[in-house]
């Protein structure tokens, strides 16, 4: 057993979520093939190199699309933050230096997420994690864009009472407005132009290290520390699976 296949009572939460549609055709384990899609996740190796007691790469590499195309990857990323602690919320983004192999896909197409910016092709990820600094929501842009630009999407979904927490780059009047509209209340640093400075909580804010150690964690996962997926979605779906992980190993651990 390889110590990134899943745990038995990782598979216990999972196998109930995914779909379960037999046509006749003897289904390929699934939870072999889970280990051997978080094998690729986790190592970040091509999946040509898929060692064989995952079974054929090609049935891995099919079946994560097929589960990506059908939403198995966001389900299972809702299923496993259902429980989150919206209390408080931060948000942040990190830049993903993209691989040559990456930045091949056709132009034209649909939006790739990849753009230049000071460290070359990258990607950034932008996420909200809860009070525990785990992830609640995700979302992907090209690695030039402004961190305001995806907080609309964001930020959407915010109870009464919770407070935001996040950085400068955050300090727009619609976003406090977005925030505060939903009963929610931001903790942002004001800029130094602003004439009129909000109320803010310098000890709150000190609980933003959370998210910086979401995203080390998160770059242990080596096939989301760098971008090798040409489609935007197809990189989207890993770092979600990643994140439902690192729930899971949360729950495990309380247990």
């Amino acid at each position: 057993m390889s110590r990134y296949d899943l745990t038995d009572f990782e598979w216990r939460v999972i196998e109930p979520l995914l779909p379960n549609k037999p046509r006749g055709v003897p289904r390929v384990d699934d939870r072999r093939v889970l280990n051997g899609i978080f094998w690729v996740l986790r190592s970040g190796a091509p999946w040509r190199d898929l060692p064989e007691r995952y079974g054929p790469r090609t049935t891995c590499y099919n079946r994560f699309n097929r589960w990506r195309e059908a939403g198995v990857c966001n389900r299972l990323m809702d299923a496993t933050s259902a429980a989150h602690d919206g209390e408080i919320q931060m948000i942040d983004s990190t830049s993903i230096r993209a691989h040559q192999q990456a930045a091949t896909a056709k132009k034209g197409g649909p939006d790739h997420c990849l753009g230049r910016s000071r460290g070359g092709l990258t990607t950034k990820i932008h996420v909200v994690v809860d009070a525990q600094g785990l992830p609640i929501r995700l979302g992907l842009t090209a690695g030039q864009t402004h961190d305001g630009q995806i907080a609309d999407t964001l930020l959407d979904h915010l109870g009464p009472h919770t407070i935001v927490l996040a950085d400068k780059a955050y300090d727009a009047d619609r976003i406090r407005e977005l925030i505060q509209d939903q009963g929610a209340t931001p903790n942002i640093p004001p800029k130094s132009t602003r004439k009129w400075k909000p109320c803010f909580s310098k000890r709150l804010y000190r609980e933003r290290n959370l998210i910086e150690r979401f995203f080390s964690k998160l770059k242990h996962f080596r096939r989301v520390a760098t971008r090798y997926d040409k489609l935007a979605a197809n990189f989207l779906a890993m770092i979600q699976l990643a994140s439902m992980r690192l729930w899971l190993r949360t729950y495990e651990s309380t247990a």
